[in-house]
């Protein structure tokens, strides 16, 4: 177990071990075994999840969505590598969701990891993805099989602007899901026009309607945050591929929450800004902590870290096939969990 990063912490053997041979041909055993299932080993860190969440002080739990590479192009003895992008960019794609608490913005465990190879797709889910689906298409069954992990809150599903597509947030918001999705600039009513997010965002600006949210910090720089919102509606068609062509699609009217937030500089530069959209219409949420979940969303590219280049170097590990790096990525999220469990611990 090893790692091939002479930087990595951890004794290359635990204490109570004879012999190196010995340990890794167990550990070679045991991730090649294939009664050994991924819905085995998700189980331990979905119990840490449902335990937090019963726990949490607040009626909702996040549910951060995203996708990273794991770059095995100088691997040449794994059979099932994936072409990314180009023919030189070779490795695996996993995507992963990761619960974190509403109330304190604790990273708490990842509930569903799917890994994409050449051949297949190794997954938690109890339906895997197509290998070749798209990956926001891997969203709505997660979103639905949620439900059925009891959780026992209000699961909202945070996703960066890739999820910025209005047929798929009428798809989830038909279904009963509750979303925030970061956006790009798009043409929505507003107070009974046809407006810019942008032009709103200006209007905001102009008529002071931004609101102190507290302090921040922006690349290790002392900051303000300030938060501004309101009501549109998303009324245009939306594109859907139909028989292999790209087709306009009309669609009900979707009302959601636009919440716009900045972080201004000591000098009164406004020096980032998010444009953010939800369905989450509760009173006892305003819109900086609407804000402030976006925010959290981060914590999975935390999760990332710490598997890739930060203790567990993910990118190093030798296996030889997805099945088995997918059943140590499971195991090493276990770590993973106790590292975010000291980091959420204030106790002496």
């Amino acid at each position: 177990m090893k790692s091939a990063n002479k930087n990595a912490a951890g004794p290359a053997l635990l204490s109570g071990d004879c012999q190196a041979q010995s340990a890794t041909q167990a550990v070679w055993r045991f991730l090649n075994n294939p009664n050994v299932s991924l819905v085995d080993l998700i189980a331990p860190l979905r119990e840490v999840g449902q335990k937090a969440a019963r726990e949490s002080e607040s009626q909702y739990v996040l549910l951060a969505h995203d996708w990273c590479k794991i770059d095995y192009k100088s691997h040449s003895s794994k059979r099932d590598l994936r072409q990314i992008t180009h023919e030189h960019d070779v490795g695996y794609e996993m995507s992963t969701s990761l619960l974190i608490d509403a109330a304190t913005g604790g990273a708490i465990a990842p509930m569903q990891m799917h890994l994409k190879t050449s051949s297949k797709v190794h997954s938690t889910a109890e339906k895997k993805p197509r290998r070749n689906a798209h990956r926001l298409d891997e969203l709505t069954p997660t979103m639905n099989e949620s439900d059925q992990w009891g959780l026992e809150r209000k699961i909202v599903h945070v996703i960066d602007r890739e999820a910025d597509t209005l047929g798929r947030m009428r798809q989830w918001d038909a279904q009963g899901h509750q979303f925030l999705v970061r956006c790009d600039d798009r043409r929505v009513k507003w107070n009974g026009r046809s407006i810019l997010l942008s032009e709103i965002g200006e209007h905001f600006d102009c008529e002071v309607l931004f609101e102190s949210g507290g302090d921040a910090l922006y690349r290790g720089t002392p900051v303000s945050q300030q938060v501004a919102e309101t009501e549109v509606v998303l009324y245009r068609p939306h594109s859907e591929v139909i028989d292999g062509e790209k087709t306009s699609v009309p669609g009900r009217p979707l009302t959601v929450r636009l919440v716009v937030t900045r972080l201004i500089d000591q000098d009164g530069y406004v020096v980032a800004q998010w444009t953010l959209l939800t369905n989450v219409f509760d009173s006892a949420i305003s819109a900086y902590q609407i804000a402030l979940w976006y925010y959290w969303r981060w914590l999975i590219e935390t999760y990332f870290k710490l598997l890739k280049s930060h203790g567990i170097e993910l990118e190093q590990w030798q296996q030889q096939t997805g099945e088995a790096i997918a059943r140590r990525v499971l195991v090493a999220s276990m770590a993973c969990v106790v590292v975010f469990r000291l980091q959420n611990d204030e106790s002496e």
